[in-house]
């Protein structure tokens, strides 16, 4: 195999892939990048069997033929070779020759037939929007997910396709991120949940164009997002999701009206007196007119007034300011809409459509 990349093409191409090699594995060929040449195009793939990502890269075919490289050495040797030309050529012992303009490396490689390939889907259930759309969804819902296994529901998000919407949703026990996407057309109805490693990963290959559109495949057990010359396939978490209509209400007592910006940037303000790992909630009494953060720490102590917008009854309730902020930071709106029912219930963030809804519990203080 004799193949010539431009660096930038290469680099984009390993840099995609890179994404779905394991940390951690008892299988060395999934270490490895698959550089598959045998067919009139150029695949990058990358499988670690939860995430699989296959690319087609740009570059010239001198001689065909596959071979698999220790990905973690061969992305740092791309990375650092000059800004130039760059031949991977191969001999009958799959060692891989990387040379650049007066560099020379020689890696040994595997046999490209060891490799797994990526699971085949079959394309029936299908949606489409673009890639902008799918990347500020992930983006504005996956911070709500469990980081850990104790429960793996909560470490995937739902994708749910009813007619013509999709509706994602993100939960970890203490909130929930619910964004709600308008869809071209009607789709089949699909309830499926996505491992939360593989949107973080997909979202960071998607590209912020609003006209560049991706294609995303479900079956019973994958699902699959086509973009561009890049297809990223992934394991499904398996199992029915919480009843997310049962913890949702639109019963409230008091409704407040205020500007994001200003609601953001003060309880940024009090959270420096908040140390990381730290328990203490950040206070919010609701009076008329007039919301007021206030924090007591160890460190010190602040208070600060916003003017709002009430309806309903006064309320003290307390709040993981961190909740507040990661909520707050993905909302576009210039003011946002709060629903609260008593200290102990959920406070519901959401906009009149309900395109986003974010639900956060109060944490116990004293006052």
């Amino acid at each position: 195999m004799k193949l010539v990349f431009s660096k930038s093409n290469l680099s984009k191409a390993v840099n995609i892939v890179m994404k779905a090699v394991p940390t951690r594995t008892t299988m060395a060929i999934l270490e490895c990048i698959l550089i598959d040449a045998t067919t009139n195009v150029i695949k990058f793939t990358a499988n670690d069997m939860e995430l699989g990502i296959e690319t087609i890269v740009e570059g010239e075919i001198i001689e065909k033929g596959k071979v698999a490289i220790d990905a973690k050495i061969f992305s740092e040797i791309v990375r650092k070779l000059p800004d130039n030309d760059i031949t991977i050529e191969t001999d009958s012992n799959n060692t891989s020759h990387i040379t650049c303009e007066k560099s020379n490396f020689n890696i040994a490689g595997k046999s490209g037939e060891d490799f797994s390939y990526l699971p085949v889907v079959i394309k029936d259930k299908s949606i489409s929007l673009s890639q902008f759309t799918l990347k500020e969804t992930i983006n504005q819902t996956i911070f709500s997910i469990a980081m850990n296994d104790n429960n793996k529901m909560m470490t995937g998000e739902l994708f749910e396709v009813s007619e013509n919407n999709l509706k994602v949703v993100g939960l970890d026990g203490h909130r929930i991120a619910i964004r709600n996407v308008a869809l071209e057309g009607k789709a089949d109805d699909v309830k499926v949940v996505v491992p939360g490693k593989t949107l973080v990963e997909i979202s960071k290959i998607l590209s912020s164009d609003a006209e560049s559109m991706v294609n995303v495949y479900f079956t019973n057990n994958h699902i699959l997002f086509e973009f561009e010359n890049t297809m990223v396939v992934s394991r499904l978490i398996e199992g029915d999701y919480f009843k997310i209509n049962q913890m949702l209400s639109n019963d409230y007592e008091t409704k407040v009206i205020i500007n994001k910006k200003e609601f953001l940037d003060s309880i940024d303000r009090a959270n420096l007196l908040i140390k990381e790992g730290d328990k203490k909630p950040i206070i919010i009494n609701i009076t008329d007119g007039s919301l007021e953060i206030n924090v007591t720490s160890a460190i010190g102590s602040s208070k600060e007034d916003i003017d709002i917008s009430k309806e309903g009854k006064d309320i003290m309730i307390g709040f993981n300011p961190k909740f507040l902020i990661d909520a707050l930071r993905v909302i576009d709106d210039e003011s946002v809409n709060i629903y609260l029912v008593n200290p102990k219930a959920p406070c519901f963030i959401k906009d009149k459509d309900e395109s986003y809804t974010y639900l956060i519990l109060p944490v116990n203080f004293s006052a």
